[in-house]
């Protein structure tokens, strides 16, 4: 087996070049991304801040029911929130819920078009789902140390990050939703005249719209579970105590903290949950 390892493919060593020389050459565009974005991330939490918290949680229980109709839901909300406050994590769960709207919108505004354009040509499909399968399966510390070298420790590289490992949800759901509409309607639309845009907007949009949902819902609990994470590299949010009560051995503060995580994401699941029909 000597024979096998004298010969060693440089995949290590020519990440590290790809990456120097991607700081070296391209510092400027990693640097203004970074002040733009910190800049953006600042302004949304300043605004999340700036009311009294009661009001902020009656903003979300005016959400939630324009969304669910539901009495219980508004309820879980409430009471959710009320937790949080008792527990002294009201900040951390905005500085999150801040790096979780970042980052769906971001894996929407890409993952639905791709998405589309993938079910619409299955050769491009065929080409992205070894590259979707590395994006999920790739160990998510991994990703954190390009985005170190890039854009050192704060919110922005651990934004970057949840997005790469976020980013396939949307777009296989999307997928899965466009490609799966019945032949039938098509057939129909295309019988009436409808043009390809058209024939989106009005019939494979509709047909995909619950998974499309359905795809949100899981970027959204994706990236609140990179929340730990991106507290590693400096990223402020529920991830800190995470991080603290690790470092520290302190049971107490560790369970505490997840116990807040787990919170945040049976409600933001319930705000955002797809009826069944």
């Amino acid at each position: 087996m000597e024979w096998l390892t004298d010969t060693k493919i440089p995949v290590g060593k020519t990440a590290r070049a790809a990456f120097e020389w991607l700081r070296d050459n391209a510092d400027w565009f990693f640097d203004g991304f970074e002040t733009g974005l910190s800049w953006l991330i600042e302004l949304v939490l300043t605004v999340l801040e700036f009311p009294h918290p009661l009001i902020v949680v009656a903003l979300f229980v005016v959400l939630t029911w324009a969304l669910q109709r539901s009495w219980k839901t508004c309820l879980l909300i409430t009471l959710g929130f009320l937790f949080i406050l008792n527990q002294g994590y009201w900040e951390e769960t905005l500085e999150s819920l801040t790096l979780v709207l970042f980052s769906c919108v971001t894996c929407m505004a890409i993952g639905v078009p791709v998405g589309i354009a993938a079910a619409h040509r299955p050769r491009l499909y065929a080409t992205m789902r070894p590259v979707l399968d590395l994006m999920q399966t790739l160990p998510t510390f991994v990703y954190l140390i390009p985005m170190i070298v890039f854009f050192g420790i704060g919110m922005v590289p651990g934004l970057v990050a949840t997005v790469i490992f976020v980013l396939p949800a949307p777009i296989r759901l999307t997928y899965l939703g466009i490609s799966t509409t019945p032949t039938e309607l098509l057939e129909a639309a295309e019988a009436f005249g409808a043009t390809p845009r058209q024939t989106l907007v009005k019939v494979e949009l509709p047909y995909a719209t619950p998974q499309i949902m359905a795809g949100l819902n899981q970027t959204i609990m994706l990236s609140l579970s990179m929340v730990v994470i991106a507290g590693l590299v400096g990223a402020d949010g529920l991830g800190v105590p995470v991080v603290r009560a690790l470092s520290q051995v302190n049971a107490a503060l560790g369970f505490e903290s997840g116990l807040v995580i787990v919170v945040v994401a049976i409600m933001l699941d319930r705000m955002l949950r797809v009826k069944d029909k």
